[in-house]
C-alpha cells in the first residue's frame, strides 16, 4: 500500500497530532501505567502529548504524513534543553490526578538519556491497526534527515518495537524499568560517519529538559 507524503507539521495542526500520539499509545501497557482509568486515558495522553509536540516545534522537528495519521517527534539535544514553557503548571493541568505517574516517568527516562549531543526520537506514532508500514516509513524519513548532521541518535522503545529499530541501526543500550510498569529499551544509533557512542552514557545534570512522558515509541 502507498504511504502518504511525509512533511513537516504545521503549527495549526499540533492539536490533531497530539490526538494521533494518544491513540497510538492508548492500546499499550505504558498508557495503562500512566493513566489507569480508561475513561480518562485518551484525553490525558493527548493533553500531555501536545506539550511535547509544541516543544519539539521549537527545539527539534515534527514530521507527519499528509493525511495526519502518523507522526515522528524528534528533539535536537545538541545541548541541555530547557523544559517546555511553564512545564510544571502545564503538566499538572494536563495530567490531573495522574501527575505523579508522569513525573516518575520523567525521572526514570532522565537517568538513562545520554549526555553527549544527539538526536532524540521522542515519539513515533501510527494507528494501532496500521497495515501500510507507516512506522517504518516515518523512521526511515527521520533517519535520512538526521544522518546529515553526523550525530548519534537515541530512542526509548518497547520490546515489541525492538526489531524495527534494530533494522535501522539502533542497538539496545539499557533496560528502562518503570516502577510497577513495563520495561522499555533505551536504544542508540551511532553517528552515520563515525559510529561513535559513549560506553556508559550519563545524563547532563546542569539544566536537563525532562524527557517526554509519551516518549515510548508506539507501545503496542
Amino acid at each position: 500500500m502507498t504511504v502518504p507524503r511525509i512533511r513537516t507539521l504545521r503549527w495549526t495542526e499540533r492539536h490533531g497530532t497530539a490526538d494521533v500520539v494518544a491513540a497510538s499509545l492508548n492500546p499499550g501497557c505504558l498508557a495503562e501505567r500512566l493513566v489507569p482509568n480508561v475513561n480518562h486515558r485518551l484525553s490525558v495522553l493527548a493533553a500531555v502529548a501536545e506539550i511535547w509536540v509544541e516543544h519539539a516545534l521549537f527545539f527539534g522537528e515534527v514530521h507527519v504524513t499528509d493525511d495526519l495519521t502518523a507522526v515522528a517527534v524528534g528533539l535536537h539535544r545538541l545541548r541541555p534543553l530547557p523544559p517546555p514553557a511553564s512545564y510544571p503548571q502545564r503538566l499538572a493541568a494536563a495530567a490531573g490526578p495522574y501527575l505523579r505517574r508522569f513525573l516518575t516517568l520523567d525521572s526514570v527516562l532522565d537517568t538513562c538519556r545520554p549526555a553527549d549531543p544527539h538526536h532524540h526520537l521522542a515519539v513515533l506514532a501510527s494507528p494501532p491497526d496500521d497495515q501500510r508500514g507507516l512506522d517504518e516509513a516515518m523512521l526511515r524519513h527521520y533517519l535520512t534527515r538526521i544522518d546529515r548532521t553526523d550525530l548519534p541518535a537515541w530512542a526509548e522503545v518497547t520490546v515489541r518495537n525492538r526489531d524495527l529499530f534494530t533494522r535501522h541501526g539502533y542497538r539496545p543500550q539499557a533496560d528502562i524499568r518503570l516502577p510497577d510498569g513495563p520495561t522499555l529499551l533505551g536504544m542508540h544509533r551511532p553517528a552515520a560517519g563515525s559510529r561513535r557512542w559513549p560506553a556508559n552514557p550519563t545524563p547532563d545534570r546542569r539544566q536537563p529538559s525532562p524527557p517526554p512522558p509519551t516518549a515510548a515509541v508506539n507501545p503496542r
